[in-house]
């Protein structure tokens, strides 16, 4: 089969946008058997070739029984790190067989004709596949895991078991990261001052309290994703991108979304951007400044796109300066082999689990995730905790990562069709929330964050969004982490580095980008904070107390619904 050229518009780019939904779909099991299924297809049409990979595998196999293999684990591959599998004969040929499967598979999988997306279903799923089979993963291969249990006497096995049964009967079938126990929301994470100052059946709306006795005029309004939590804007204190702005003269709002449950399964896109207007008038009313700057990361980012587009409409002219974190407006095929696995069909079933649930399962959400990066979010973990009988890291934002929310079944929809619509790369063409999405429209200046190694929203898709906007002044950092440590990578870090462009141009070509870009040691915050103050007006006399008449303060932050 001869490979496909990509084509950018109409049916092929909506077609390349439906292919790059990643977990928000899942993956429907006809989805995965037809990977399969495409892999045993071309296995009998192509024998000659199967014929081939099976005597470079038998010849490996030959150099392994012999001691002849040069094979070896990459020297990062900490599954492989124990010193038995380099000295013990045994266990170093277990990983040699284990490398020659995986080198095989990839190897044949390159010699077949398959187009694009194919390849990247084909390695996909036999990435998985061959995952699960590493020899790490049991008892009787990981000689780690056998010293403990030598060491232990035996109690890491029991507790290994007993680890399992809690994350079968406890933790819907998932193997737990994270030891929830020494966290609690308002006493050690999401801990700055601040009072909600606004409320409805949506959200709540937290204005935080000032730390320096002078301010910016222009307050800033947070729109976080309303797939987990607002506080990892406001992880612990060293953490906080809240305690950052207040530092530093900004004014934060913050929106916190409410869990929705069955019954919430009706709030759609058009219902959440309806409540950040909402929001906004607060803001508002409560500072008396008649601009406010925005900030939006991975869903929160999408939403706070069509809220922008959306006030454009409306001739509202409002919103000052944009920040838009670790969030893809405009994905295409090969983004991601994971990507490759969503098709038409896996979106339409995923539809009708939605709607036949009224929301979608935080806990689904996660296992989708999870499943992008088993070696680290699911391998890793059963060997930690099955087989050395350890607990799971107490690690905060791997909290925060276990504390999913659910997502309404209309929103959900709404995400999809935004995304096979193509509309915020289409401009004026797709319609939600009473308005033609077209953010040509939005022309205030605009600051956007990738992560080098995000998994979940890769860079080189979220450089594509310095395109879609009418904004004159458009600014592009590439902060050295992956999905939420690219945007938790405060001053202090001594790995942390961040790139921009010399000239601070964004080129509609990433590789131009890339190629005027410079490295810079430490974090990117000093330098977000220094864009968005030159944004943020002149400098007033603090607020005393939070709220206002009309918007008095209410429960101490974080609020309520971050508790449900």
């Amino acid at each position: 089969m001869a490979e496909k050229k990509t084509m950018f518009g109409g049916f092929d780019a909506a077609n390349d946008a439906t292919m790059a939904l990643g977990p928000l779909a899942g993956i429907a099991r006809e989805d995965f058997a037809g990977a399969v299924a495409l892999l045993l297809r071309e296995t009998a049409a192509n024998p000659q070739k199967a014929w081939k990979a099976t005597a470079d595998f038998n010849e490996d196999v030959v150099k392994i029984m012999t001691g002849q293999s040069d094979l070896a684990p990459d020297g990062k591959d900490k599954r492989f790190m124990d010193p038995a599998w380099q000295f013990n004969p045994f266990f170093k040929a277990g990983a040699q067989y284990f490398l020659a499967v995986q080198k095989g598979v990839k190897s044949y999988i390159e010699d077949l004709e398959l187009d694009a997306n194919e390849r990247d279903r084909a390695n996909f799923i036999s990435q998985i596949i061959i995952d699960a089979l590493a020899p790490t993963n049991s008892l009787i291969g990981n000689p780690t895991a056998q010293k403990r249990l030598v060491d232990s006497g035996g109690l890491s096995l029991i507790k290994g078991l007993k680890n399992a049964y809690n994350d079968m009967v406890h933790n819907d079938m998932m193997v737990s990261q994270v030891n929830k126990t020494p966290f609690k929301i308002g006493e050690n994470l999401a801990t700055s001052r601040g009072a909600v100052v606004f409320r409805n059946e949506m959200m709540e709306l937290i204005q935080y309290a000032p730390t320096t006795d002078k301010v910016h005029a222009i307050p800033m309004l947070t729109i976080p994703p309303q797939i987990n939590k607002m506080y990892i804007n406001d992880l612990t204190p060293d953490k906080s991108v809240v305690k950052w702005q207040l530092d530093n003269g900004i004014q934060p709002f913050m929106i916190s979304w409410r869990n929705p449950q069955e019954e919430h399964g009706a709030w759609g896109m058009a219902e959440y951007v309806e409540s950040c207007i909402d929001a906004m008038d607060a803001v508002c009313e409560i500072t008396g400044s008649d601009k406010v700057n925005v900030s939006g990361g991975c869903s929160g980012g999408q939403t706070m796109s069509v809220l922008l587009s959306k006030l454009a409409s409306m001739g509202d002219a409002r919103v000052n300066a944009i920040t838009m974190m670790v969030c893809v407006l405009e994905p295409k095929t090969g983004d991601t082999e994971a990507s490759s696995m969503v098709s038409h069909n896996g979106i339409a079933l995923a539809r009708q689990r939605a709607a036949k649930k009224g929301v979608i399962e935080g806990s689904s959400l996660a296992r989708g995730f999870a499943w992008l990066r088993p070696n680290d979010l699911i391998w890793n973990y059963v060997i930690n905790n099955y087989l050395m009988g350890e607990d799971p890291p107490a690690f905060d934002i791997l909290f925060w990562n276990a504390d999913a929310t659910n997502l309404s079944s209309s929103l959900m929809g709404d995400f999809l069709e935004l995304f096979e619509a193509n509309a915020y790369a289409d401009p004026g063409k797709y319609e939600i929330a009473d308005h033609k999405v077209n953010l040509k429209k939005v022309e205030a200046d605009l600051f956007i964050l990738g992560g080098t190694t995000d998994h979940i929203t890769p860079w080189r898709a979220c450089y594509r969004s310095t395109q879609l906007f009418g904004s004159k002044n458009v600014e592009f950092i590439l902060s050295q982490a992956g999905h939420m440590q690219a945007i938790l990578n405060p001053p202090g870090n001594p790995k942390a580095k961040y790139f921009k462009h010399k000239k601070d141009k964004t080129p509609a070509d990433v590789d131009e980008w890339m190629g005027g870009a410079e490295e810079i040691a430490g974090s990117w915050w000093p330098y977000w904070i220094e864009w968005l103050s030159k944004r943020s007006g002149k400098k007033i006399d603090a607020p005393q107390e939070p709220g206002s008449k009309k918007n008095p303060a209410m429960e101490a932050a974080p609020g309520l619904y971050v508790l449900d």
